[in-house]
């Protein structure tokens, strides 16, 4: 029998299904670069991208006054809705119209025709898409035999994402000069280059290519996991479990994608692919950083909080879960 634990953030509800959104009018993600983890000032003007190495050196309603009738329904609430314990975000953004999260949760994908035609429809998605961060996860499962004695999930997104705006260190990223990424090829390459979000959407705009595919990345830099698996691991350890403790920090939507539709139907452009390949455009990164900075270099700030102070805060709910599920 599967045990299951969630310990979230500053709360325990875990957001579930978030209803579709098609923004009227996105806004672009702060692009102050400062390291690989998206490094910003606390004010910042709007997006110019970023052309940087990752540094490793980043709404109530009445009803009617006559109670003799049956009352409207009411309105629903404009802008984005909040949840406790979580960031101050537009959860919208993440299940935009015409849009299927993979499987695995890591990626949304469209074929709308639009998207593959429209050179502002395609920046102002990417832009809008740049402002929510991927979602980082920790799980940690102990098994003995085929039995799971006990399976945690923490959700840290809130450690990427201040309650004050102005502090978010979030930004734009596109490949630089010289860096070897899918720049419209079938294959990684450093050519063609291009100077911004909106000239590397006209290259793909205009591609001829029957089967092509542009993708915005979501990055979370600096933040050392192997310290804390460490952490995790030697508490384990010192409880005295003796079985089998697989760790991991999974990060779902992660990518975002579009691919232009299919010119006859599916099995044509399987066959296509096949053929001659897929031409990707994987050239523009949202970066989200954990801190400025990796661990141990000088002048290293963090968002929220460092490694250490988040684990003191959380391996007595991660040890009393782990007890609660029956370890023993």
């Amino acid at each position: 029998m599967l045990l299951h634990y969630e310990a979230q953030q500053q709360q325990q509800h875990q957001h579930q299904h978030l209803q579709q959104y098609a923004p009227s009018s996105p806004s672009a993600s702060n692009s102050v670069p400062m390291s690989e983890e998206e490094l910003g000032e606390p004010a910042r003007s709007p997006h110019p991208d970023v052309h940087q190495q990752e540094v490793h050196a980043l709404p109530p309603y009445s009803g009617p006054s006559n109670s003799s009738r049956e009352p409207a329904a009411a309105p629903a609430p404009k802008g984005p809705q909040r949840y406790p314990g979580l960031p101050q975000l537009d959860y919208r953004l993440y299940s935009p119209p015409l849009f299927e999260l993979t499987p695995d949760s890591t990626t949304i994908r469209s074929s709308a025709p639009y998207l593959s035609a429209n050179a502002s429809a395609l920046v102002d998605l990417v832009r809008a898409q740049s402002t929510v961060p991927p979602k980082p996860q920790l799980h940690i499962t102990g098994k003995r035999n085929s039995k799971v004695d006990f399976a945690i999930k923490l959700n840290l997104i809130s450690l990427l994402v201040p309650d004050d705006a102005r502090l978010r260190m979030d930004y734009i990223r596109c490949v630089g000069d010289g860096e070897l990424a899918f720049r419209g090829g079938v294959k990684p390459g450093v050519e063609p280059e291009a100077n911004s979000v909106e000239e590397w959407v006209r290259r793909y705009i205009d591609d001829p290519s029957a089967v092509k595919s542009f993708s915005l990345e979501r990055v979370v830099a600096n933040l050392d996991i192997n310290w804390l698996e460490g952490q995790i691991r030697s508490m384990i350890a010192a409880i005295g479990y003796k079985g089998l403790v697989t760790i991991s920090f999974p990060i779902t939507h992660a990518k975002v994608v579009v691919s232009n539709p299919d010119k006859v139907n599916k099995f044509f452009t399987s066959v296509t692919t096949l053929f001659s390949g897929k031409r990707k455009y994987e050239v523009v990164k949202a970066v989200w950083p954990f801190a400025t900075n990796k661990p141990g270099e000088p002048g290293r700030r963090c968002v929220i909080q460092s490694e250490e102070t988040w684990w003191k805060e959380w391996k007595d709910p991660i040890r009393y879960g782990m007890f609660f599920l029956g370890l023993p």
